[in-house]
């Protein structure tokens, strides 16, 4: 029993001993009076749903929305410009909110930014606008190899690993999945029967540690892999090889979080942490990473795999597309994460000094799998710090085709960034498996609220369109997106982000900036030759 509860317990019986005593002695009444209100707010708070804060807290927890009564006022203050100078945290988040409510989420008085601060950044409009379309485009993902393409939706649930997150987010996100149809990446903790109960469109990531698909000694096992991959809600598999949270280091679950449903879904004991190998064992060149692609296919009765990183060395990629050449085989999409995305736990230095933000591998990938002609064969799914429509149009301008979103899903289901994911005290119950907790998340009204941020998210995204002059985000061009570079300058994205022409890489002449990378790159190695 948590000591909530029995706090809880303890205040029952002092009020009624006060009411009985307020009968024969008047004195008492008063305290009646004192504390009944209280105990009558925390007896709300109990049993409402809406706000976990308060159902984990009661009475104190109120304390939080009295103060944000007068957050439009302080905004500006605790605004945190995490961006690149572009504001984020509060504002964010509160544009999370308002959407997951189904709050209006219009303004008065224009914008609270500076568009003349360097790194600002918007979109043209177009004198002939068009009406958006009734429903939002859905994207194709499934190359020639691919026997059970998927159409995926325009934003979904980026990678976060039961164990992470609470069985109850789990059970929200997918619901909110199921509801708005959009998928929910799993992250690379496995499959759990939270995932599968709401019904949702799933991808399940495949990471170092071969949760969910692994043998006793840690290695990747065929027979446990397909297995689940057969399921009929896995609709695509990702290879994890890095994330944007700490690229080049493998996932790191508490031993604090670690429960025995948790233990055995991944294959681990308890009463360590659990930190995956910063490397796969299955390959270790591009061609075997290929080769590895071209077996889960087949093993997943030909569903579509693809692979995540975030971008870092750049020929490694290079390396990679010669592999593909080389094989005639290709992932049928490619996700790439943003050293400023991640919601995990991670150690400081590489959350703050490795790897590439999302624009500029985004930009890079793109650009390679245009100029070695894979371009049509392959898509791009965006991940990192994605929570506007606006964000989603930047992303798609420089080369996605579509975007998954971890911390925006993560706001709606009510996280208030309280910074506590790693120790297993979220106060909301988004990232806790301690059960007085957890029951703060209510799934059915969360469920909704996903399924409403992830909607209006999306209208947002073809409402911008629309007023660009264009119907379909594969119109979206980077001529679209201006970005101040200086007090005095202003430049386009293709200005900033320059790109290949298609089949460029194919034969020489190379264009300069690339010609000693491809001369030096191998698709058995992924390092370069002297």
């Amino acid at each position: 029993m948590n000591i909530q509860r029995i706090f809880w317990m303890v205040s029952v019986a002092v009020f009624a001993l006060v009411a009985l005593a307020s009968y024969y002695w008047r004195p008492a009444a008063w305290s009646l009076l004192l504390f009944g209100p209280l105990f009558l707010i925390g007896v709300r708070d109990l049993f409402q749903t809406r706000q976990a804060v308060r159902r984990n807290y009661p009475v104190i927890g109120n304390f939080r929305y009295l103060f944000e009564l007068i957050r439009p006022e302080i905004n500006q203050y605790f605004v945190e410009s995490e961006m690149n100078g572009r504001p984020f945290s509060r504002e964010m988040r509160s544009i999370v909110y308002q959407r997951a409510k189904r709050v209006r989420d219009t303004q008065p008085f224009g914008t609270k930014h500076d568009l003349y601060e360097v790194g600002s950044q918007w979109m043209a409009h177009s004198m002939a606008p068009v009406a958006p379309p009734a429903e939002p485009p859905r994207i194709r993902i499934g190359g020639p190899d691919c026997k059970q393409p998927y159409e995926a939706a325009l934003l979904n649930v980026s990678a976060m690993s039961f164990g992470s997150l609470s069985k109850n987010a789990i059970l929200a996100l997918n619901g909110g999945a199921a509801r708005g149809g959009f998928y929910h990446n799993t992250g690379e903790g496995g499959v759990s029967k939270y995932h599968l109960e709401p019904g949702g469109d799933l991808v399940w990531q495949i990471g170092t540690g071969y949760f969910g698909c692994r043998d006793a000694a840690g290695n990747f096992c065929p027979e446990n892999f397909q297995r689940t991959a057969l399921l009929p809600n896995i609709k695509m598999v990702e290879i994890k090889i890095s994330q944007g949270a700490k690229p080049g280091h493998g996932g790191i679950l508490p031993a604090a979080k670690i429960t025995p449903e948790i233990a055995e879904i991944r294959g681990v004991s308890m009463g360590h942490d659990v930190n995956s190998p910063p490397a796969h064992k299955e390959f270790s060149t591009p061609l075997e990473l290929i080769q590895f692609i071209a077996r889960l296919r087949d093993l997943s009765g030909g569903k579509p795999i693809g692979i995540k990183f975030c971008l870092g060395v750049r020929y490694q990629f290079a390396a990679i597309c010669k592999a593909m050449l080389e094989s005639a085989v290709t992932p049928d999409f490619i996700s790439i994460d943003g050293a400023e995305g991640g919601t995990g736990a991670a150690p400081l230095e590489f959350a703050n000094s490795l790897g590439a933000p999302l624009e500029e591998g985004l930009a890079f990938v793109h650009s390679m799998l245009v100029g070695f002609g894979l371009r049509d064969r392959i898509k791009i799914i965006a991940s990192g710090r994605i929570i506007t429509g606006f964000n989603m149009a930047e992303r798609m301008a420089i080369g996605a085709d579509l975007c998954c979103s971890a911390r925006g899903m993560m706001f709606s289901l009510g996280c208030i960034q309280a910074l506590t994911c790693n120790s297993n005290h979220c106060p909301v119950g988004v990232a806790t498996q301690e059960p007085h907790l957890v029951r703060g998340l209510d799934v059915a009204d969360k469920t909704n609220r996903v399924a409403n941020y992830q909607a209006a998210t999306v209208h947002a995204l073809m409402d911008l369109l629309g007023a660009s002059g264009i119907s379909h985000p594969d119109q979206l061009n980077p001529r679209l997106l201006y970005r101040r570079v200086s007090e005095t300058q202003v430049m386009t994205f293709n200005q900033i982000f320059p790109y290949l022409e298609e089949g460029e890489l194919l034969s020489e002449p190379f264009p300069a900036q690339y010609r000693n990378m491809l001369k030096s790159v191998r698709s058995d190695s992924f390092h370069r030759s002297a």
